[in-house]
C-alpha cells in the first residue's frame, strides 16, 4: 500500500476511560497515539460521545496524549454534568474532547463530517475495539480500514466472559471480516485464531503480525513491599486467570511465603471473591495500585506466577522478565512466541507441577542470576505496521 494521505485514529475507548489506570488494551491505544502524533502523515482522531461524534486534528491528538500521560483532563463541562448516565471517566474525557474539537456532529451526520474534514484516500485505524460498528464502517466508506485484533478469547472461552461480551465480540469480528482491508495481529497464535474465525465467517482480510512493544514501567520506590520472599500475580481476577489454583496451593502450604494478587476484581468469579474476602493466610490482595507500585512489587518478588488458561499476548510476564523477575506461566503457545526460553512453563491445569515450580523458585532465592530477556519494542512494531497502514 502507498503511504496514506491521512490517518483517522479512533480514540473512543481511550477518551471514555479518562483518568483510569490503563489496561493492556489501553496501553496499546496509547502507544499508537504516541506513534501517530510523531509520524509525519496528517493525523485526525475521532471518538463517539453521548451526543454524537467529535473530530480532532493532530494538535488535539497531542493534547489528548499529554492528558493521558499526566492525567490532566480538567473538569467536566456543563453538557457532561447534566447527563446522569455518564460515568465520571466519560464526563472527563468527552468534555476534554469537545474543548479541543475540530468538528462535531450528531450520530446521523458522521459520514458528512468526515467527508468535509478529511481528504479522500485516508486510512481508518481502530486498535481499541470501541466504536467498531456498522455505522463507523459505513461512514468511512472507501477509506482503507485497519483493525487490530488482540485475541479471540471471548469466542474460544465463552464461559469465562462477562455477560453480553461474547455476542458483542462476535458482532464486531463479523464486521471486521466483512469490511476491514487489513487486520493487525499481535502474535502468531493470535493470527492463527483470527484466521480460523474469519474462514468460518466467509472472508479473510489481509493480515500482518507484529508483536506489541513492552513499555517497562518504572517502579515506585515508595511502595512498601513484603520484607520476606514473596510471589506476585498480576491481572484482572477473572476465571481464565486461574487465581483459584494459586489459592488452592497456598491453602495447603503451611509455611507459604506471601502471595500478592494485583488488579481489580472482574466477573463470573464469585467463589474466588468469597475466598479472598476471608483474608486467607499469606495472601495479600491489591485492587487499586498504580503501574509504578505494581512494578515495584514485581521487581522485588521472588517470582511472578501467571497460570492463565488463555491469553492474547500477556504483557505482565514480559514486563516482569524485563524487570529481572523470574516468571512461571502456563504453557501457552503465545508465551513461547513472546517469552522464548526466558520463562518456566507449566500446564495451566497441573497443580502438582505448579507447586514444584514455585517451591523450586523459593529454594533458588532472589539473588541468583535471572534469565536475560530483551522484550519486543514498539519501534519494531511500528516499523512493521506503519509501512502497511
Amino acid at each position: 500500500m502507498l503511504s496514506p494521505v491521512a490517518r483517522l485514529f479512533d480514540i473512543t475507548r481511550l477518551v471514555n476511560r479518562a483518568g483510569l489506570r490503563p489496561t493492556g488494551v489501553d496501553r496499546v491505544e496509547i502507544a499508537y497515539l504516541r506513534a501517530l502524533v510523531s509520524d509525519p502523515t496528517p493525523l485526525f482522531a475521532v471518538a463517539r460521545t453521548a451526543l454524537g461524534y467529535v473530530l480532532i486534528d493532530r494538535a488535539g491528538a497531542k493534547r489528548t496524549l499529554a492528558a493521558v500521560n499526566a492525567d490532566t483532563w480538567g473538569q467536566p463541562d456543563v453538557i457532561s454534568r447534566l447527563n446522569p448516565r455518564l460515568t465520571a471517566p466519560r464526563r472527563l474525557g468527552q468534555s476534554f474532547l469537545r474543548k479541543h474539537a475540530l468538528a462535531r456532529c450528531s450520530r446521523h451526520r458522521l459520514t458528512r463530517m468526515l467527508a468535509a474534514q478529511l481528504p479522500s484516500g485516508f486510512t481508518y485505524l481502530n486498535v481499541g475495539h470501541s466504536n467498531l460498528n456498522a455505522r463507523m464502517f459505513q461512514a468511512v466508506g472507501a477509506a482503507h480500514k485497519v483493525v487490530l485484533i488482540h485475541d479471540t478469547i471471548p469466542l474460544d472461552y465463552p464461559d469465562t466472559q462477562a455477560p453480553g461480551a461474547v455476542d458483542a465480540f462476535a458482532a464486531k469480528l463479523s464486521l471486521v471480516s466483512a469490511h476491514a482491508d487489513m487486520v493487525i495481529c499481535t502474535s502468531a497464535q493470535c493470527a492463527a485464531d483470527v484466521t480460523r474465525h474469519f474462514v468460518a465467517l466467509g472472508r479473510v482480510p489481509d493480515m500482518v503480525t507484529a508483536h506489541l512493544g513492552v513499555d517497562v514501567p518504572t517502579p515506585d520506590l515508595a511502595m512498601q513491599c513484603p520484607d520476606t520472599p514473596y510471589f506476585v500475580t498480576v491481572g484482572t481476577i477473572e476465571p481464565r486467570k486461574n487465581h483459584a489454583m494459586l489459592l488452592d496451593i497456598w491453602a495447603d502450604w503451611p509455611d507459604a511465603p506471601p502471595l500478592v494478587i494485583c488488579d481489580k476484581r472482574g466477573w463470573n468469579n464469585q467463589d474466588v471473591f468469597a475466598r479472598l474476602d476471608t483474608r486467607p493466610a499469606q495472601v495479600i490482595e491489591h485492587n487499586a495500585l498504580s503501574d509504578g507500585q505494581i512494578a515495584a512489587l514485581v521487581k522485588g518478588a521472588t517470582g511472578m506466577l501467571f497460570p492463565s488458561g488463555a491469553e492474547g499476548f500477556g504483557l505482565p510476564p514480559a514486563e516482569a522478565l524485563a524487570l529481572g523477575t523470574r516468571v512461571v506461566c502456563a504453557s501457552l503457545p503465545v508465551y513461547a512466541d513472546i517469552l522464548g526460553d526466558s520463562a518456566v512453563y507449566v500446564a495451566a491445569c497441573d497443580r502438582c507441577l505448579w507447586e514444584k515450580a514455585i517451591k523450586k523458585l523459593v529454594a533458588l532465592g532472589r539473588s541468583d542470576q535471572t534469565p536475560q530477556y530483551v522484550p519486543p519494542t514498539w519501534d519494531a512494531h511500528f516499523k512493521t505496521v506503519l509501512s502497511k497502514v
